[in-house]
C-alpha cells in the first residue's frame, strides 16, 4: 500500500464516509454516505491521479434533450462531471484529481460536488429514470 493511497484513505475516514469495500492491492476504496446520495463511490488511486466515479442511473435510450440537459448540468458543477459510460447507457459522476499534492480540501470538494450535484439536480435525474421506465 503506497503512502498516497494511505493518505487518500485517511481523507475518506476524516470525511466519515462509510467504506463499503477496499482493495489495497489495486489501491481503491468504495464509499457511501446514504444521507447525502453518495452510493458506492469508487475512489481509485492510479499512477498520478485519483479517479472518483459513481454510477447514477441507466439510460436505455438516449434523447438529445437528455444529453443536452446533462451538459447543462455539468456547466454548474464545481468539480467533476456527469458522464456516460463507453456504451452510452449509464450516467455516472466522474472526477479526476492530481495525486501528488492532493490535500484533504481537494478530495472533500470533489465529493461535495457530487453531493451538491445530486441534490441540485435530483428532479432532473429522476425524470431521466422515469423516461427510461416509460421507454421500456
Amino acid at each position: 500500500m503506497s503512502e498516497r493511497y494511505k493518505r487518500v484513505k485517511e481523507f475518506v475516514q476524516q470525511m466519515e464516509l462509510q467504506i463499503d469495500r477496499e482493495d489495497e492491492q489495486d489501491e481503491l476504496v468504495v464509499v457511501s454516505d446514504e444521507r447525502t446520495g453518495i452510493n458506492h463511490l469508487v475512489i481509485d488511486c492510479e499512477d498520478q491521479l485519483v479517479i472518483l466515479e459513481q454510477y447514477i442511473l441507466e439510460l436505455p435510450e438516449q434523447s438529445s434533450e437528455t444529453l443536452v440537459s446533462l451538459l447543462q448540468m455539468n456547466r454548474n458543477l464545481v468539480h467533476g462531471a456527469f458522464v456516460l459510460d463507453e456504451a452510452g447507457q449509464k450516467v455516472m459522476f466522474r472526477d479526476t484529481l492530481q495525486i501528488e499534492n492532493l490535500d484533504f480540501n481537494e478530495l472533500e470538494a470533489s465529493v461535495n460536488a457530487l453531493r451538491i450535484g445530486l441534490a441540485e439536480y435530483a428532479s432532473e435525474l429522476i425524470s431521466f429514470t422515469k423516461q427510461a421506465v416509460r421507454a421500456n
